[in-house]
């Protein structure tokens, strides 16, 4: 168990110092196993590279594609169309408000939040370079519309942090609809305020916007040379529509939205050439990006290999307090520990699943009650330094822990938290 600890200090610590996960990880991981006894050459090449595989295995497609049809959005003018758009009804001085509100839709949709670091990525560059605003406070404006609450709190969201709970307690995905709307309601006002208390302490300090270094703008700022909004608006909700409402594979869903970004705005493109760049460009970008959250999932697979992962377990599983507030602590350090809100929740539903649903009929506290403060804690610990969302909207977006995981940090740990302590409250007080 100090192997665990050191390991997450060792890697927290380096990562945030701006070095990278892809070495750091792997050290980090041999800490964790030297502690735990283990062969270290077996657990690198072993425990760690099975996980890291595993992982770019699984989420490979996702991300390249992903990050190709954030290109095309970008070359064609269409997400900066979107961003004019939406700039004229929202006001270009709340460019974070509609950062947020966009990553907000687009998760509630069912697209995944990597997918949607990838797609907003563009939009919110238009929107902040529009609006003169440091471009520091991008990812955490992704992050709170992305990874807070629509992926745990709001009653009925498809992301598998919401899912996993009520497949365990055997309720719905909107469990507890009045506890997860007073809870979603609360990080967006805390997390808008946070930011916008952020960004005017950098401007007050004379901090404006900045082109990402090796990029330039696209010279196309005047909406009349932009394509019209209501065709710009047509490959992200084709994405949405055929992943929700007909239920194809995400990765079908994003091919079609980047096959549709290419034919609708072919003339934008103008040359089979450009549309070969076009891909070649959005494919290499997505790379670092999986390989660093690749990383850090393998890191997180020497830690479950280790024997003191299960006395860890065993310790936050076996909290003796209020049932809600030792689920809420279970979840929030095995999240921490694993990097991941889903694997943090399955873990200990998966281990402490049934005494929870005899609790909650010892205690009179509804099971949709257990599963609602399940989602939202699992959101909390999770995004460490070393998450793997953390580290891709860092990447995408070209800055660095130093930069902005402190807005990251405040959005998606600390005021989650908050929120998970007011769900326990109303869950006590008989709220449902």
């Amino acid at each position: 168990m100090l192997g665990i600890l050191l390991g997450l200090i060792c890697l927290a610590f380096l990562t945030y110092k701006g070095m990278s996960i892809l070495w750091v990880a792997p050290v980090s991981a041999l800490v964790v196993a030297a502690f735990g006894g283990m062969n270290l050459l077996e657990a690198f090449t072993g425990d760690f590279m099975q996980a890291f595989g595993g992982y770019a295995q699984s989420w490979f497609p996702m991300f390249m594609l992903g990050a190709i049809f954030g290109k095309v959005m970008e070359v064609t003018g269409a997400a900066e169309s979107i961003a004019h758009f939406l700039a004229k009804l929202i006001g270009y001085k709340r460019a974070i408000i509609a950062v947020v509100v966009i990553c907000g839709v687009l998760t509630y949709g069912g697209v995944s939040l990597f997918v949607v670091v990838f797609v907003m990525y563009p939009m919110g560059l238009a929107l902040f370079r529009e609006a003169n605003l440091p471009r520091k406070m991008l990812p955490g404006s992704i992050a709170l519309g992305a990874f807070a609450f629509t992926m745990t709190a709001l009653p009925g969201s498809p992301q598998l942090t919401n899912v996993i709970p009520a497949t365990y307690f055997g309720t719905g995905p909107m469990s507890a609809p009045v506890i997860g709307i007073i809870c979603g309601i609360l990080m967006f006002i805390l997390g808008i305020l946070w930011l916008q208390y952020r960004t005017k302490k950098l401007q007050a300090s004379g901090e404006v916007f900045d082109e990402p270094e090796g990029e330039t703008a696209s010279g196309i700022s005047n909406p009349e040379d932009l394509p019209k909004w209501y065709l710009a608006i047509i490959p992200p909700v084709l994405i949405i529509v055929l992943f929700n409402a007909v239920k194809l594979n995400i990765v079908v869903a994003l091919l079609a939205g980047v096959l549709a970004g290419i034919i609708i705005f072919i003339r934008r493109i103008k040359t089979f050439g450009n549309v070969i760049k076009t891909l070649n460009d959005g494919a290499a970008g997505s790379m670092l990006a999986i390989l660093n959250t690749a990383a850090g999932v393998g890191f997180g697979g020497v830690i479950k290999a280790v024997p003191g992962f299960e006395q860890l377990k065993t310790l936050v599983t076996g909290i003796d307090a209020s049932p809600l507030i030792s689920e809420a602590i279970a979840i929030n350090v095995l999240a921490g520990a694993t990097g991941s809100s889903s694997g943090g929740v399955s873990i200990v539903l998966e281990a402490l699943g049934p005494q929870f649903i005899e609790l909650a009929e010892q205690s009179g506290i509804a099971l949709e009650v257990f599963s609602r403060v399940a989602s939202i804690s699992a959101g909390g610990l999770d995004t460490l330094p070393q998450c793997g969302a953390v580290l891709t909207v860092l990447a995408v977006t070209k800055l660095t822990h130093k930069d902005s995981y402190i807005d990251i940090f405040m959005c998606c740990t600390v005021i989650p938290i908050s929120a998970t302590i007011l769900a326990i409250i109303l869950g006590t007080l008989g709220v449902v």
